[in-house]
């Protein structure tokens, strides 16, 4: 009988419940259940909806009992950066406030970068956690005894333990990456209570017990909870499959992630200047990576066009009208959150006299054609301050179905795309929790595992591309 692992993997725009084993050598994926995310405004800010998030999660594990498909075990991801604050009666003070809202503006500044870069290897973005914690109000911290980031809250719902993974944690901007744990200068430097940061972040693979009891009588089973590497990213980079060892990887969805594996932290000022960030991964490595905007900027073109195109058709839309290449800088934090991205693009092209796209084909191409030149920009810059060669790129993540930007990536870079897994993040998770039962030795059983699970798509360079 097979042994099942559950990763709740919950995106910005939606989630699932995907069940994994390992049956024949190979390790096999089943969606259970499925829902939809997103941001609603409350007090003038863009918040994360966590009651209905919650509800989802406990209809999701109805469903695997409905399936007669009980998990041994299950763990949480999410997207980084954001948190919960709890008071000590464990009651969750506030709205959780989303990474995409402007509350941090005036807040940026106060620690200078260089510094911050040095303490915590992480990249600035105006978003981080730290930013968000100084413009949350004085009353909500003073009343505050803990401080949860979101895939955490939900572990604390579904077992009762109070904790922090360190993937999700190192993205804060408020630890240091070589002991793992809270950095209390930085804490100090930021004005944030201390008492929020009490034990440090544990590793993925982390065992943290049985369902609660009303849990367990709610869904009709009970499992245990094991943490995966909670931030998604962290997720996807443990399920790549890496060919080669001189490869990087991109995680590619509604956020771009490229980025290698390193033994320890690059904090070094070119390092910070080229936009490079130090999140923890599985095993204690290193991802060393740039974030770009990503399949957001063509998110938002389809919302503003009404939904009317599916993606594989705003793919070809882009193919049709490949010849127009003007692009823009994807790693621009103007396209962060824009009120309209197809104007915004304009306007970007018009800053420096581009002449502007003639229909949504050739502002589709110019979205691709800016991801696919990022993408090249990245690793050009990673091998100047890593001193590895690459030879190779992994995309894996939603992203990965995109055949018109995985070929123009391939043909930005030079360099052979390998493809798959499209489920990554939660592969990533099963594989965490896999690991820690004993189903392998070591992530690089479990990768190769995952190699022979998928079936990827290699893209050449296209000669005299």
């Amino acid at each position: 009988m097979a042994r099942y692992a559950l990763a709740i993997d919950i995106g910005a725009s939606g989630g699932r419940h995907m069940l994994g084993c390992v049956e024949g050598g190979r390790l096999r994926l089943e969606e259970a259940y499925r829902f939809q995310n997103g941001l609603t405004e409350r007090g003038g800010h863009l918040c994360w909806n966590l009651s209905e998030l919650w509800s989802h999660i406990i209809n999701g594990l109805r469903a695997c009992k409905k399936m007669g498909k009980i998990p041994a075990s299950l763990g949480v991801d999410t997207w980084a950066v954001d948190y919960v604050l709890l008071n000590g009666k464990m009651e969750r003070l506030g709205d959780s406030v989303a990474y995409r809202d402007s509350r941090t503006a005036p807040y940026v500044d106060h620690i200078p970068q260089e510094t911050l870069y040095a303490r915590t290897g992480i990249a600035f973005q105006p978003f981080n956690t730290i930013y968000q914690l100084m413009s949350t109000p004085p009353e909500l911290l003073r009343a505050a005894r803990h401080l949860l980031m979101i895939p955490d809250y939900f572990h604390y719902l579904l077992c009762g333990k109070c904790c922090n993974e360190v993937t999700n944690a190192s993205t804060t901007a408020l630890l240091d990456p070589l002991t793992r744990g809270w950095d209390a200068e930085t804490v100090a430097m930021a004005g944030l209570p201390a008492s929020l940061f009490g034990e440090n972040p544990l590793p993925p693979g982390t065992r943290l017990g049985g369902l609660r009891g009303e849990i367990a009588d709610l869904v009709g089973f009970d499992c245990e909870v094991i943490l995966p590497a909670t931030h998604d990213t962290g997720s996807a980079f443990l399920a790549t499959p890496m060919q080669a060892e001189g490869s990087a990887i991109l995680s590619s969805g509604t956020w771009s992630l490229l980025g290698v594996e390193l033994a320890a932290p690059l904090r070094s000022e070119a390092a910070r200047a080229a936009g490079f960030t130090n999140e923890l991964g599985y095993g204690g490595n290193v991802r060393f990576l740039r974030n770009i905007m990503g399949l957001w900027m063509v998110q938002c073109i389809r919302q503003e066009l009404g939904g009317q195109y599916t993606y594989a058709q705003m793919a070809d839309m882009a193919l049709a009208c490949g010849a127009y290449t003007e692009t823009v800088d994807a790693t621009d934090p103007r396209f962060l959150a824009p009120a309209s991205m197809t104007g915004e693009i304009r306007a970007a092209l018009a800053e420096r006299n581009a002449p502007p796209p003639r229909n949504t084909g050739e502002l589709l191409s110019c979205v691709l054609h800016s991801l696919a030149k990022a993408y090249a920009n990245a690793v050009d810059d990673l091998r100047g301050l890593t001193g590895k060669g690459i030879d190779a790129l992994h995309i894996v993540g939603g992203g990965c179905k995109n055949h018109v930007l995985n070929q123009w990536t391939a043909d930005a870079t030079g360099l052979p795309v390998h493809t798959e897994p499209e489920e990554c993040t939660a592969l990533g998770n099963i594989m965490a929790q896999l690991l820690a039962q004993g189903q392998w030795q070591n992530a690089a059983e479990a990768r190769a595992c995952v190699g022979q699970s998928v079936r990827g798509r290699t893209y050449l360079p296209t000669e005299g591309a």
